[in-house]
Formats: C-alpha cells, sequence, structure tokens
C-alpha cells in the first residue's frame, strides 16, 4: 500500500518534492477477513481523491500468499501455537487450530497425486514409525508406513547422504503391523502398477514377510544391522566381537554359494560352545543372505534400513513438535507433505545411488537368477 500510495503522491512519505501531485491524509483502520484470520489494516488517505489498495479487490492472490506462509510453517515443524503467533507478527488477530488445519488441508490433492502416482522398481524398502493420535475419545499409538524405492535409472536411497535417496513410493497409517495390513500396503502399490520389484528390504517383521511372498513374489532381505544385533545378544559380552568377525566372513565372499558354506561353518563352528546363536543361524540363512544373489556394487547398499531409518527420524523428530494428531487425516499430511519435499530434493540431485550398467539387468532381464523367497 505505501509503495501504491507513493506513486500516486509522486513522493515518498515526508518527503518533499516538485513532482509532488497530492499529499496524504492519515489512515483509516479496516479489518481484512481472509480465509487465513483477520488482519488488521491501515489503509493511507489522500488529501484529493481516494486511494483502495488494489490487492483489497482481488483478494484471492494475498489469500494465497497468507496460506502459503501458513502451510510452510505447519510442514516446517512449527506448533500451532507458535504459527498462531506469527500470524500476529503478519498484522493479524491470531490463528485457531481449526483455521490452520483447514489451510493446510489445501494441499491435500499435491500429497494425495503423489503418493498414488505410477510405479516401476527393483528395490524396495518398507519400514514403519509409530505416532500417536486421537481415535474416540482415546490416544492410541498408530503406525506410519513408509516405502522407499530405487528405480531403473538407478537413483535411489543413501545411508550416507553422499547420493540421492530414493523416491517415495507411498505411506499409510494403520493402527497395527500385521500381515492383512502389510498385504493391503502392498496390494495398493501393484494396483498402482508397481511392477519388477527383485529385493525387499525391511525389519524382521513377520507379517511383512509373509505379505512380500504373497503379493510381490519378491526375495525378502532382513536388515543386516538388526539381525546383527539380536544375534549378537546371545553371544556374551566377552564373545561378541569374535562371533562378529567370523560371520562377517561370510558377507565378504565373493558369491551367494561361497556365503552360505561359510556361513554354514560358522555356525558349525560356534555351535558346541553357543547352540541358541548357531540356531539362530541356521534359520536366518536364507533371508539373511539374500542380498548376496544381487550385483556385487549393489550388496552394500541393499543390506540393511539404514537409508529408511534415518527417513522415519526426521520424520520422528517432526512429529514429535505436534505430539499428538488430532486424526490420521492429520498425519497423513503433515508426513505426505515432508515425504513429497524429501522427494523434491532427491530429484533433483544429479549423483545416482547405483549405476545405469549395474542396475539395467534388473529391469530388462527377466532371467535374472534371484534367491527363493521363503514364506
Amino acid at each position: 500500500m505505501e509503495l501504491e500510495v507513493e506513486s500516486l503522491t509522486g513522493g515518498a512519505h515526508g518527503e518533499r518534492s516538485r513532482e509532488r501531485i497530492n499529499h496524504r491524509n492519515g489512515y483509516r483502520e479496516r479489518d481484512w477477513e481472509t480465509r487465513a484470520g483477520t488482519v488488521e489494516l491501515r489503509i493511507p488517505k489522500l488529501r484529493k481523491g481516494s486511494y483502495f489498495g488494489a490487492f483489497l479487490e482481488p483478494r484471492r492472490m494475498a489469500e494465497k500468499a497468507l496460506a502459503a506462509v501458513i502451510q510452510e510453517a505447519y510442514v516446517q515443524e512449527v506448533s500451532t501455537r507458535s504459527v498462531d503467533e506469527l500470524a500476529k507478527a503478519m498484522g493479524m488477530t491470531g490463528i485457531s487450530k481449526s483455521q490452520v488445519s483447514r489451510l493446510c488441508s489445501e494441499i491435500d490433492d499435491k500429497i494425495g497425486a503423489f503418493l498414488d502416482r505410477p510405479l516401476d522398481w527393483p528395490y524396495l524398502w518398507l519400514d514403519a514409525t509409530n505416532v500417536k493420535v486421537r481415535q474416540n475419545g482415546r490416544i492410541v499409538s498408530v503406525a506410519v508406513i513408509v516405502a522407499v524405492a530405487v528405480n531403473s535409472d538407478g537413483r535411489g536411497p543413501s545411508a550416507h547422504g553422499r547420493v540421492p535417496w530414493g523416491e517415495v513410493l507411498r505411506m499409510t497409517v494403520g493402527a497395527s503391523e500385521a500381515e492383512t495390513f502389510w498385504t493391503a500396503f502392498l496390494r495398493t502399490l501393484t494396483r498402482r502398477g508397481l511392477r519388477g520389484v527383485k529385493l525387499v528390504i525391511s525389519d524382521a517383521h513377520e507379517g511383512l514377510k509373509a505379505a512380500v511372498a504373497k503379493v510381490l513374489h519378491a526375495s525378502w532381505q532382513p536388515c543386516r544391522v538388526h539381525f546383527m544385533r539380536n544375534v549378537l545378544a546371545h553371544a556374551g559380552k566377552q564373545g561378541r566381537r569374535v562371533v562378529a568377525a567370523f560371520i562377517a566372513t561370510a558377507f565378504a565372499q565373493e558369491d551367494a554359494e561361497t556365503a552360505r558354506s561359510q556361513w554354514r561353518q560358522v555356525a558349525d563352528q560356534i555351535r558346541p560352545k553357543v547352540a541358541k546363536l548357531a540356531a539362530l543361524m541356521d534359520q536366518a540363512e536364507t533371508d539373511v543372505l539374500a542380498f548376496m544373489s544381487f550385483p556385487k556394487d549393489h550388496r552394500p547398499k541393499i543390506h540393511s534400513t539404514n537409508p529408511l531409518e534415518r527417513l522415519n527420524g526426521e520424520i520422528k523428530r517432526r512429529t514429535e513438535v505436534v505430539g499428538i494428531f488430532p486424526n490420521e487425516d492429520a498425519i497423513t499430511r503433515l508426513v505426505g507433505a515432508i515425504l513429497l519435499e524429501q522427494n523434491d530434493e532427491w530429484a533433483v540431485q544429479p549423483a545416482r545411488y547405483m549405476t545405469l550398467e549395474t542396475i539395467a539387468p534388473l529391469s530388462n532381464d527377466p532371467f535374472v537368477k534371484l534367491p527363493v523367497a521363503a514364506a
């Protein structure tokens, strides 16, 4: 408004100028009602004629600017109370939780289109993190499931932050992580055209393992880091380092067959002293060594869920600002916006997680050798 009045009068406020053609005559107060709340305005008055801000006529553009600020604040983990203070600093009378939710719901369509786009990926990472939400007057914990993958041009997740992570395929919210829940989630992906999945990397959820075999018919790789943590708990403090070194020799082999042979030798070697640990190795052999049947260059990147856990950590950090969500739609709105934002950042990074030369056979060769998927 100040700039518009300056152009109408021919001079800035308080400036003496020969080019001046009009003078100011104080201000008039006016409340500007927007979808974001009420903004208190001081509209300049003129001695000759009148002035009415151009932005007050077509209100839509200015309201969009206000809404954009509030939406960005919401996505950037600013609490509702802080958003209210921000609104006041912008000249508004304040903004309620319901107004924030209503404004932020306008990004739902964009998030929905992002989470429902078509898919074609050879490697798929799945993991879950828990958040709190109000349901029927109670506060309950629900699982936020996230799927990230590497695609056929080599873009994928990075546990070290040096190259782009994969594209986020989908997220959903559910009350449990049972087989029925995972099955429904994976079928949603296949209905969107998910194909070409050769390996699924996740934590050792029995329900997820069964769903992967049923829906995707792909090999399953439990997180090697978590497996080692669990198995070494049976080795005792004194023997953990030695046992870890023994098991690592299997991972260092050149191919899957020699890795399995070495794995069995290590299990037999420690069986007399730590029978329970050896039994766990016998049971987990097929799954833990699944990644060894894939290209050697890919193995350091596909044996654990570390990349997804870092992403989940970021989700957890931002959702803790909210604390308790009013409903599941609010969870999808915030987490979906975080994932969309992260996905856009990965998309513009030039480096690739895997080279085109090493990933092309997985996408194009239907006879690629795969380990048997355990039921």
